[in-house]
């Protein structure tokens, strides 16, 4: 190959290397978005099974206090 061919396919290969150098970083930064929506999702997860939780504990409470008070058909 002479020089000047040469000098075109190096100059396509920094232009091809500044590209994919670009999309390196861009996918860096997604990957980094995506870890922290995965930690918000898990944390998410974790306040929706305190509520039901919470649920489960005071509709336990309620139907003590309905037995107590005979407001329930449940036998006693």
């Amino acid at each position: 190959m002479n020089s000047e061919v040469e000098n075109l396919v190096l100059a396509q290969l920094r232009a091809i290397r500044a590209t994919v150098d670009k999309i390196d970083a861009e996918l860096g930064d997604l990957r980094q978005r995506v870890s922290s929506i995965e930690h918000h999702l898990v944390n998410l997860q974790r306040d929706v099974a305190n509520i039901h939780q919470r649920l489960d504990r005071h509709g336990e409470r309620l139907e003590r206090i309905e037995r107590r008070l005979e407001l329930s058909d449940a036998p006693t």
